[in-house]
């Protein structure tokens, strides 16, 4: 079993920039692996490389456009 590492980290939402805790899991290389929201108010946004929130306040085309914005187009097969 390969060695994780789990950190407490804030993040800002995608849209809107307010600022969440969020629990961040990384292999022993640094990858990502995956992560959890630990702040009310706020949900895990899907990405294969990095921890994205969001407020729940915002739609999901909202939240689409800002990720598009910032990162460009994802392929569905790059993981």
């Amino acid at each position: 079993m390969t060695e994780t590492h789990t950190s407490g980290e804030t993040h800002g939402c995608i849209v809107c920039g307010v600022l969440y805790q969020m629990y961040v899991v990384r292999d022993g290389s640094g990858n990502y692996i995956g992560s959890k929201v630990m702040s009310a108010g706020g949900r895990l946004v899907t990405h294969p490389r990095r921890p994205l929130v969001a407020c729940d306040k915002h739609t999901a085309e909202e939240v689409q456009a800002a990720v598009k914005r910032s990162y460009g187009f994802l392929d569905e097969d790059e993981d």
